[in-house]
């Protein structure tokens, strides 16, 4: 009696395995269609690097300069300030730095306060032409950071700066 229950139970499972079979489509689908290729990536440096911002607004317009002991912004700076907000205001997603640089005279902590009222001279002009405040940070390297080496006036003026550097 127990191998016919047996052979019930089989059956009755091979039947049921049988009915959860997929059977075949009465229409097969269309073949895939051809999708195009994705965009090459444009080549070039990535919006809101400083190679971008470099290009785009040109590199003598990266950097402001100043007198001994000042931190005015002329007008031959406010020109590249004003060059600097186009760019910054067709990349609204970019955020910068303005650093402030001194030359090598002068005390560590003279050229620091000296570096950031540099710094934020140009920040303020570029607020007040319609750039957000908090896109913009400042820092001050003072005379840590010079970018010419000598102690004569022509280093002194290339190192006398507030630069311009984008975080992206």
């Amino acid at each position: 009696m127990n191998t016919r229950i047996a052979t019930g139970l089989m059956l009755a499972s091979t039947i049921a395995l049988a009915a959860c079979q997929k059977k075949a489509p009465e229409e097969l689908p269309p073949p895939p269609t051809a999708t195009p290729a994705p965009a090459p990536a444009p080549s070039g440096p990535t919006v809101g690097s400083q190679q971008h911002f470099v290009d785009a607004v040109g590199q003598e317009n990266t950097v402001v300069y100043f007198d001994t002991d000042r931190f005015n912004i002329d007008a031959e700076d406010q020109a590249k300030l004003q060059r600097q907000a186009q760019y910054f205001n067709q990349y609204s997603g970019v955020t910068f730095t303005v650093e402030g640089h001194c030359d090598e005279r002068g005390t560590r902590d003279y050229n620091l306060a000296l570096g950031e009222r540099r710094a934020n001279a140009a920040k303020n002009y570029l607020v007040s032409i319609g750039i957000p405040a908090n896109r913009i940070r400042t820092v001050s390297y003072g005379k840590e950071r010079p970018v010419a080496l000598g102690s004569n006036e022509a280093a002194w003026a290339q190192n006398r700066r507030a630069a311009t550097v984008t975080i992206g």
